[in-house]
């Protein structure tokens, strides 16, 4: 059973930490696994007077998130929190109906002294409201996340990648008990 996995980063940023997270997952994958970065840059704030019809961009985000059996967000922390891009899409998702409604979720991060802890624990709020299953083991925290790459975006960190490694087969493997 082939499982596709759709993943966005919280982060506009073209030399993104956590888009770089995204970028090493996509080269973790175990056999019969699909993974799709998708570019949220262009989905426009959400405002109910232009939700229908909706905008090509949020059209396209909905139709790729629906297509997807797993997903898998990286987030900066932002004042304690995850982004306002983020929430953003989530948001626009949501709308019924709720594109997000029963996908299975791997969250990761990178950041500064804390990591994305903080940014984290509310995303796994946010998707628990949407009644997305988030795998909980394990956390992917890359703290101090400016040393931990490269300047071409390489992550350097080894732990860091066995746990992006183990993050990506742990919702495979969720996304397969699911669907069974």
């Amino acid at each position: 059973m082939t499982i596709h996995i759709a993943a966005f980063s919280g982060s506009l940023r073209k030399g993104s930490l956590n888009s770089g997270l995204l970028r090493v997952a996509a080269g973790l994958l175990p056999d019969q696994v699909t993974f799709e970065i998708l570019d949220i840059s262009g989905i426009p704030l959400f405002n109910e007077d232009i939700e229908k019809p909706r905008p090509a961009p949020v059209q396209l985000f909905r139709e790729k998130v629906q297509a997807a059996d797993a997903l898998m967000i990286a987030t900066p922390e932002y004042n304690h929190s995850m982004p306002g891009t983020l929430k953003n899409v989530l948001d626009w998702g949501s709308r019924s109906p709720n594109v997000f409604d029963g996908k299975p979720l791997a969250i990761l991060g990178a950041g500064g002294q804390f990591g994305t802890t903080r940014a984290q624990y509310h995303l796994r709020q946010v998707a628990t409201a949407l009644n997305m299953f988030a795998v909980n083991v394990p956390q992917v925290l890359v703290f101090n996340g400016a040393k931990k790459f490269d300047e071409n975006l390489n992550l350097m960190d080894e732990d860091a990648r066995q746990l992006i490694a183990a993050l990506v087969s742990n919702l495979v493997a969720l996304t397969r008990r699911l669907r069974s």
